[in-house]
């Protein structure tokens, strides 16, 4: 029921010579949503957690994860829950909370354990805390939106902040997702940096014939890595996160690390890509 992967933080010089299979085994995550099951990622990486619950017909109870080191999973962190798929519950702390596609849930450190059920696709994401916040559930309407780019540049797309300072309060935890509209491809481009921060992306709502591009390392030197619907990746400080894919795309984005600002970011000129 329970399934738990560790990667280890690597540096740039290190990533520079892995081929295209140890760029995967570092960086890349599939497989994270099975029926029955609860399949999570725990990164080095300022010790994010990402992964996958999908109940089924049945309950599923995330508590006590070894690699977190605490009784359960919770009591020393935060967690922000975005249901990809149809509508589903999850119960903490006394409450349950329904959550459509497209909503999100923010559940405070020290809430116990989590039980998902319903025909929904969560997707769980988990930072380190150092006091609570209250649990939210975010509905779309609530959200932050922010209208950016154009057809022109094929970047027409909103992004949708819900673990935001204007909208929940959390201790490190940032996560929202970007939509594109029809015949728009790029993500966050012209790329940018955030040494302070960490990211992890899931890209979702691609057909089975589609993929996206999606572009890593230092913008000296650049790599890629090829993803399919619910694959995810994890962004090292060290490294720019922009992609291209071959149709419109939705994708959840989510960083931890020293700060909640946002628009803490550092921009890449284009002419210094390679």
């Amino acid at each position: 029921m329970l399934s738990v992967e560790t990667r280890y933080a690597i540096d740039p010089e290190t990533a520079k010579g892995l081929d295209t299979d140890g760029l995967r085994n570092h960086f890349h995550a599939d497989g994270l949503f099975v029926e029955g099951q609860i399949n999570l990622v725990y990164t080095h990486y300022d010790r994010l957690i990402l992964g996958g619950a999908v109940p089924g017909n049945g309950e599923l109870v995330l508590d006590q994860v070894a690699e977190a080191g605490t009784p359960s999973i919770l009591d020393r962190r935060e967690m922000g829950i975005l249901n990809i798929g149809e509508p589903g519950t999850v119960k903490v702390g006394g409450e349950s909370y329904e959550l459509k596609n497209g909503e999100v849930l923010y559940i405070g450190m020290g809430s116990g354990p989590v039980t998902f059920s319903g025909p929904a696709r969560f997707y769980v994401l988990s930072a380190p805390a150092h006091q609570t916040y209250p649990t939210k559930l975010i509905r779309i309407e609530d959200a932050r939106r922010v209208e950016m780019g154009s057809a022109e540049t094929s970047n027409e797309r909103v992004i949708m902040q819900f673990l935001h300072p204007e909208v929940c309060q959390s201790c490190q935890l940032l996560m929202g997702y970007t939509q594109f509209a029809p015949g728009s491809v790029w993500n966050t481009m012209p790329a940018h940096l955030h040494d302070r921060r960490m990211e992890a992306y899931l890209y979702f709502e691609l057909g089975p014939e589609q993929r996206v591009f999606h572009f890593m390392g230092q913008p000296e030197e650049t790599r890629h890595l090829v993803m399919k619907n619910e694959d995810a990746v994890i962004s090292p400080p060290w490294s720019i996160h922009c992609g291209a894919g071959t149709g419109a795309y939705t994708f959840c984005w989510a960083m931890a690390g020293d700060n909640v600002d946002f628009t803490d970011m550092d921009m890449v000129a284009m002419e210094d890509l390679r």
